[in-house]
């Protein structure tokens, strides 16, 4: 197995890895301040500009299988060079978006650019480490693009009161130019020439099915996607339980989503340290317990207004908080079993994760809610959903 040599050429190939799994998070959290602008500007509803967010979940996560055999063929940087170029384009179209039509189709491809990056930086990693200090690398890449969700909120916020909606699109642009960049000049190639797989579709289909048939995969897949929808779902519906129903101002909003998004970056780093001492099984079935009991006092809370919006608040960051032992844990175990197909294995766990969270973050749009309780209700699903795979199927 080839290691990155320590010091400060492996810190800048995780900050550059970290960077590539941010796409998702700044591409979805920076414009979340500005649901109700855009639905006033755009001439439409609340629930048609929450489409534009699963339209960006649904290509996200179905791309991700396209990258990763072609990652697995042609190395881990030729397929970022373009599927970054994508995203730069789609960004630039968004932000000249004439109507909310065209808005949502952008944000489609805008979808497909970026997912190459959490493919190829998950696959980048299983190129190079064994399960535990990869279950530490993704902790630490949880680092980095942790600072999406803290900041992107309150940069979207503070880019409506400067400027408006459209300014957003445009850094979002400067961002995916700086990270091509960063990829030319600075990113090795990690993929081995003897683990280069055919690029036809039976190999594929081959791939993918052993993938699917695989009991210890497909659990920990699934237990990531359930955990992920229910906070995707939280995404969704936040705008307008912050802003509509607590009344929160925007850059307000930001601050909140972002303290919420510093817990989940917290625990990741403490679950980074904990992985070499106890196992990642056992730190992920923690992280399901917490959530769980996290969701379900955030659901009687919602449902008794009991405490108000501290009430409210406090057991929500518990909630995401715990998704740091979840997610690095079941990225490290869903992909130990396979250096050869690594690229394929994370657009496979990609694309079933992130199918979920479309799927939640659809839902919430056409709920229609008037109060903070469907967005509760599918936290806790989505945890209950996770525990019963956990301990139903994944290896104890």
């Amino acid at each position: 197995m080839t290691h990155v040599p320590a010091g400060p050429r492996r810190v800048e190939l995780v900050v550059i890895l970290g960077a590539l799994t941010a796409f998702a998070p700044l591409s979805i959290d920076m414009y979340l301040p500005a649901f109700p602008t855009l639905a006033r500007e755009l001439a439409t509803d609340a629930a048609t500009v929450q489409l534009s967010l699963a339209a960006f979940f649904l290509a996200f996560g179905g791309g991700q299988v396209l990258f990763g055999p072609i990652s697995d063929r042609f190395g881990r940087r030729a397929p970022l060079f373009g599927s970054l170029a994508l995203y730069i384009a789609a960004s630039i179209g968004c932000a000249l978006a004439p109507d909310i039509d065209t808005l949502i189709a952008l944000r489609f491809v805008q979808g497909l650019g970026a997912c190459a990056g959490v493919v190829i930086a998950r696959a980048v990693v299983r190129d190079l480490f064994e399960k535990a200090e990869a279950a530490r690398i993704y902790s630490a890449l949880i680092l980095i693009m942790g600072l999406a969700p803290m900041l992107a909120p309150v940069l979207g916020g503070k880019l409506l009161i400067w400027a408006d909606w459209h300014a957003i699109f445009w850094f979002l642009t400067a961002v995916g130019a700086a990270c091509l960049a960063a990829v030319a000049l600075r990113m090795p190639e990690t993929h081995k020439a003897e683990h280069i797989r055919p690029l036809h579709l039976g190999s594929i289909l081959k791939t993918y099915g052993g993938l699917l048939c695989d009991k210890r995969f497909l659990a920990y897949a699934l237990i990531g996607g359930f955990a992920i929808g229910g906070m995707f779902a939280y995404i969704a519906g936040s705008p307008f339980v912050f802003i509509e129903v607590f009344g929160l101002a925007p850059d307000d909003f930001g601050i909140v989503f972002g303290l919420n998004a510093l817990g989940f970056v917290i625990v990741a780093q403490v679950n980074g340290r904990l992985v070499h001492r106890i196992e990642p099984a056992q730190l992920l079935s923690l992280g399901i317990v917490v959530q769980i009991a996290a969701a379900a006092a955030l659901l009687a809370t919602a449902l008794t207004g009991l405490g108000g919006l501290p009430g409210f608040v406090v057991p929500l960051f518990v909630a995401i908080s715990a998704l740091g032992l979840v997610m690095p844990n079941t990225a490290a175990l869903a992909m130990a079993p396979f250096p050869t197909t690594a690229g394929s294995a994370s657009a496979l766990m990609g694309s079933l994760q992130f199918g979920i969270a479309a799927c939640a973050a659809a839902a919430m749009g056409a709920i229609h809610a008037e109060n903070a309780v469907p967005v509760a209700a599918m936290i806790l699903a989505g945890g209950v959903l996770a525990a019963t795979v956990r301990w139903s199927l994944a290896p104890r």
